[in-house]
């Protein structure tokens, strides 16, 4: 009998999310994240930049660009493990086919809203420190918005196919 979204179609079989799979999910999403967030900024220091009062000289907007996706590897690395963690500890969402976890769309898409939340802000936090410019911060956070969320949905349906990490335990 199912029970489709609370992680118990299959009382027999337990799963668990261990560290290693969340770590694994942070750094693979962190290399798909900085790569937007550094193209992004780039694009937008160079060619808006200017228009929302970054006066940030051309050969120093890779430079601008840069520092803020360094510093959102180490900022993000941490939220995101976090983030993976505490959805690691909730059942919603997920559900057992052919002896595999399997985690819902809605759960996915659940995950996706939350984290862009959290990252936005981040992003929208560094860069306004490293521009000095709240516009031009909002511009990258925003864009990075529909970027991110493309992406991440992308990312969450990928790993939900894959079983790395995941400590079943039979009951």
């Amino acid at each position: 009998m199912s029970d489709f979204g609370t992680g118990r179609d299959d009382p027999e079989n337990l799963s668990r999310v261990t560290k290693r799979r969340s770590v694994a999910k942070a750094i693979s999403w962190r290399v798909v994240g900085t790569l937007d967030t550094l193209i992004l900024s780039y694009v937008l220091i160079t060619y808006l930049g200017p228009f929302f009062g970054a006066e940030i000289p051309q050969d120093e907007a890779l430079e601008t660009a840069g520092l803020i996706a360094i510093t959102e590897v180490l900022t993000k690395f941490v939220l995101y493990f976090l983030h993976e963690r505490a959805w690691a500890s909730a059942s919603w969402g997920l559900n057992w086919s052919d002896g595999k976890r399997r985690e819902s769309v809605t759960r996915s898409a659940a995950k996706t809203g939350l984290w862009r939340t959290i990252a936005s802000t981040d992003t929208f936090l560094l860069a306004w420190f490293f521009t000095g410019s709240a516009a031009t911060a909002a511009s990258i956070g925003g864009l990075e918005i529909v970027s991110k969320l493309i992406l991440y949905m992308i990312h969450e349906r990928v790993w939900s196919r894959i079983s790395f990490g995941l400590a079943i335990h039979q009951t």
